[in-house]
């Protein structure tokens, strides 16, 4: 058989099987799990080559910095696929599609959703319960477990993807918190770049994580009338895990806005 045949039957096996409407969601969090896994080691691997700190760090620093290379990964794949589809694609558009914006869903949303989020929470939950507290205490395990159910839920059922689609643009924050560490971490803490990326951090939190969250909630207002269609459950995730979330925002930026006014303070 030619190489051409098993390449044609490869294809036919992914597209009946792996990428089947019952099978997607299901398949792409296995595929988020090993693009976790791929994320670490390849963090370990260029950080051990191009950080000449790196082999003094403490065996949980490494694992933590590793971690955070995996989650920047993260965040950067679901903001820009986030923010295509809630606000540059046609698929939650009022205006070019008819029927609920909370019904809508794609191969591509319900993909994204497996592969990018479900995938990556669950493997750092398992990092956070395994190294608990050292990874992060019980608002990290609070802030993962209310994103996964509500992910999840729009996953499987593809209801309510928008709103989870706003929610996880806030992920854009993540890469300066994490970058924030790493700075700390290398012991450069007085730079200029730990000071600008204090800044960016400000900003971004404010955006992302304030200025959105409000935003979702009037889009929530307008189109209640169609939120009260969706099941019991996703009715009740479209306004707890936001508002549960925005609640740990808001006390997050207090403390991002009351460390940035301490470091403009100390460069006076």
């Amino acid at each position: 058989m030619s190489l051409q045949s098993y390449r044609y039957q490869a294809e036919a096996i992914v597209k009946d099987y792996l990428l089947s409407d019952p099978a997607v969601p299901y398949t792409s969090v296995l595929g988020g799990i090993f693009m976790c896994k791929l994320a670490y080691d390849l963090t370990q691997l260029i950080s051990s080559f191009y950080f000449k700190g790196y082999s003094s760090l403490t065996k949980i620093q490494r694992i933590e910095w590793n971690n955070r290379g995996m989650s920047s990964v993260h965040a950067v794949f679901i903001t820009i696929l986030s923010l295509h589809l809630v606000f540059f694609s046609d698929l939650f558009s009022d205006y070019h599609l008819e029927g609920f914006v909370t019904f809508r869903s794609s191969h591509l949303s319900t993909f994204g959703l497996g592969q990018v989020s479900v995938g990556y929470f669950i493997t750092d939950l398992a990092m956070i319960f395994c190294l608990y507290p050292s990874l992060g205490g019980m608002e990290y395990v609070l802030h993962h477990l209310l994103s996964v159910s509500a992910v999840a839920y729009a996953m499987i059922y593809g209801e309510g993807q928008l709103y989870t689609y706003m929610v996880l643009i806030s992920e854009t924050t993540t890469p300066a918190i994490n970058l924030r560490w790493f700075l700390d971490t290398a012991g450069l803490k007085r730079s200029n770049a730990y000071l600008v990326n204090g800044i960016v951090m400000f900003l971004a939190w404010l955006a992302a994580r304030i200025f959105l969250f409000i935003y979702s909630f009037y889009h929530i207002y307008l189109h209640h009338d169609q939120i009260k269609q969706v099941h019991t459950f996703g009715y009740l995730l479209v306004f707890v895990v936001p508002s549960a979330l925005a609640v740990m925002n808001t006390m997050w930026f207090g403390k991002i806005l009351r460390g940035l006014r301490k470091t403009l303070a100390k460069r006076q």
